[in-house]
């Protein structure tokens, strides 16, 4: 049974949140987890050697790829008549 934490403040709970000492087998946790979020939605990157000239130009290809990504899947949910419409 999990334990329950009571807190006098939303920025102590966040705290309560962080692992500041993890070990082996919370490194083995966040890999499952990890794999697991590839499974329910793998996203593919475009194959290639991309040359950025800073960080901020790679972060905004990572962010255009990742954003046309979530927009494929919300308009394949939105002909599926399973997923409500938003």
């Amino acid at each position: 049974m999990m334990p329950v934490y009571k807190y006098k403040s939303f920025e102590e709970a966040e705290r309560a949140l962080w692992n500041f000492h993890p070990d082996e087998a919370y490194f083995e946790r966040v890999a499952e987890l990890w794999e697991f979020a590839n499974k329910l939605n793998p996203i593919s990157y475009p194959p290639g050697i991309f040359k950025f000239r800073n960080i901020e130009e790679a972060n905004r290809h990572r962010e255009k790829v990742e954003l046309e990504h979530a927009r494929k899947i919300r308009l394949e949910r939105s002909k599926n008549k399973h997923y409500p419409k938003d």
